[in-house]
């Protein structure tokens, strides 16, 4: 049975749309991973009868339990939906070239510790750039310096707030980020009927 580990932050919308892609692959398990108690993500994992890991800073960094985690679920590919730590050297090295990211820029534009959220789009729109889109890439032990997999561009218009540019940023990240899952696992991304609309 493939594992898909899912690490997440926040609300946990790339999580859910990721999830609800696959519901129609019986044999494909899901396990959320987060750094925060009380986040959103957890919810929503929970609605879907996704189990949960919540961890702390010392778990992640200073000792094992999570890679061991990991591990015992053999884990096939580690999956990073606005999780905002670095992953540790050792989690990388256990899983080469298994670990993937989303940024919300077009790398290696606009990357790096502390670019992330509506602070990306605050930089494109302040520096006057006419195209930004997502880029999905694989982890490694640097902030989005990772192998690029696959990128897709949208419009900026001169008009555009943080808030208006992240909407085609998201439905961008909803549509390709579970294609390059499917591609890794071989699978396919059919969206079932619950899956998250497109943003407009």
């Amino acid at each position: 049975m493939p594992t898909v580990a899912l690490f997440a932050s926040g609300s946990g919308t790339n999580a859910e749309n990721i999830i609800k892609k696959f519901q129609h692959i019986p044999n494909l398990r899901f396990v959320v991973y987060c750094n925060k108690p009380h986040a959103g993500v957890l919810a929503r994992a929970a609605a879907l009868q996704v189990p949960t890991v919540v961890f702390n800073r010392h778990d992640f960094y200073e000792s094992d339990k999570i890679l061991r985690r990991l591990l015992d679920e053999k884990t096939d590919l580690i999956v990073l939906a606005g999780f905002l730590w670095l992953m540790p050297a050792a989690i990388v090295a256990q899983f080469p070239q298994r670990i993937i990211n989303i940024h919300p820029a077009l790398l290696p534009k606009f990357g790096g510790k502390g670019m992330y959220g509506a602070k990306v789009h605050e930089a494109v729109i302040a520096a006057g750039e006419q195209v930004s889109g997502i880029t999905i890439h694989y982890v490694n032990e640097h902030y989005d310096e990772g192998q690029i997999i696959r990128q897709a561009e949208c419009p900026v218009y001169p008009t555009d707030t943080p808030d208006t540019l992240a909407a085609r940023i998201h439905a961008l990240e909803y549509e390709h980020y579970p294609q390059v899952v499917a591609d890794l696992l071989h699978v396919s991304s059919e969206a079932s009927s619950n899956a998250l609309p497109d943003v407009p």
